[in-house]
């Protein structure tokens, strides 16, 4: 038994009993505990109460991919929701041959998921999104250029949609509180094929619904998640929903127009723009004024009275 019953058991937060639980799902109590251990290890914060059993401290829905699809304008081609993989882009990456174009990837959990520069995504099973989806264009790299910064415009368009305003755009992938300057969500495209195209995109995002205290000191930067902000978080299917929707809605714009398309509407979510930035890569470190980003998605700053672009995968900016 995969872990995901006990979850589906527990996911009301009413509190439930070893014994049953154990009867409920055909298992030994030791072998309940041993899938609650599982479940904690993962990062999911069961308590046990003496007297009255094991419970969540709020309760949580369970994806269900009928609901998501049912959800999204537009559908798409193939939309799959595992309880854990190692990543959803991995995942993608593996099938990129067989998979449809706009294929959606889902999971409950994931043990190896992966943010920018190689950090590792935090995925505490049943709580926030982790998504990928794969897209195919004609064109090569050089013309995707910007393409997350669409879709961090795409995530801010969903989440507006879901009641969320305070949200601003970190260039190149991260979606933060504004009012806070804490992150939200991450985003990382990974492009395979030909430089002067066909060209394959897996485009990753997390998103964080609700965070344990635990997982937050393990996050090494200032992080939020819907559950903290003032509005009551809607329920996770549906805010899966809007995100695949407005993704979906945002690749078709940027497979004609590129990001040009989006320029005014990231300029107006831009937490750079206008801000000290401290700016680090391979040439060692810098500072610097943000001047807003180009019709490419490259970061315009401003560095001893002169304009620098700044597209490097490799560059870490801070904004102080």
């Amino acid at each position: 038994m995969q872990p995901r019953e006990l979850l589906a058991a527990l996911a009301d937060g009413a509190p439930l009993s070893g014994a049953d639980l154990a009867r409920q799902l055909g298992l030994t109590r030791a072998a309940v505990w041993k899938q609650v251990e599982q479940l904690r290890q993962q990062g999911l914060p069961i308590e046990a109460q003496r007297g009255a059993g094991y419970r969540l401290p709020w309760p949580v829905q369970l994806l269900d991919a009928e609901r998501i699809a049912e959800g999204c304008t537009p559908s798409p081609a193939a939309l799959e929701v595992h309880w854990s993989l190692d990543s959803t882009s991995s995942e993608c990456q593996r099938r990129a041959s067989t998979l449809p174009d706009a294929s959606i990837m889902l999971a409950e959990t994931q043990h190896a998921g992966r943010g920018r520069r190689g950090r590792s995504w935090l995925s505490p099973p049943g709580l926030n999104m982790y998504l990928s989806c794969l897209k195919r264009f004609e064109r090569g790299f050089a013309a995707l250029s910007g393409l997350s910064l669409a879709v961090g415009v795409a995530l801010v368009r969903a989440l507006t949609a879901l009641g969320y305003d305070d949200v601003g755009l970190k260039w190149p992938n991260d979606v933060l509180v504004r009012s806070r300057g804490a992150k939200l969500a991450g985003i990382l495209v990974e492009l395979s094929g030909e430089y002067q195209g066909p060209s394959t995109a897996v485009i990753g995002v997390g998103l964080n619904l609700r965070l344990p205290d635990a997982l937050r000191l393990q996050a090494g930067q200032a992080v939020a998640d819907l559950a903290e902000l003032d509005v009551e978080l809607p329920d996770r299917n549906r805010v899966v929903a809007e995100v695949i929707g407005q993704l979906l809605r945002a690749l078709q714009t940027f497979d004609t127009q590129g990001f040009e398309a989006f320029v005014e509407e990231y300029a107006a979510r831009d937490l750079l723009r206008e801000r000290h930035l401290r700016l680090s890569d391979a040439r060692g470190q810098y500072e610097a004024f943000g001047d807003g980003v180009d019709a490419r998605g490259a970061l315009r700053v401003l560095r001893e009275g002169q304009s620098v672009l700044v597209d490097s995968a490799d560059v870490t900016v801070r904004a102080s």
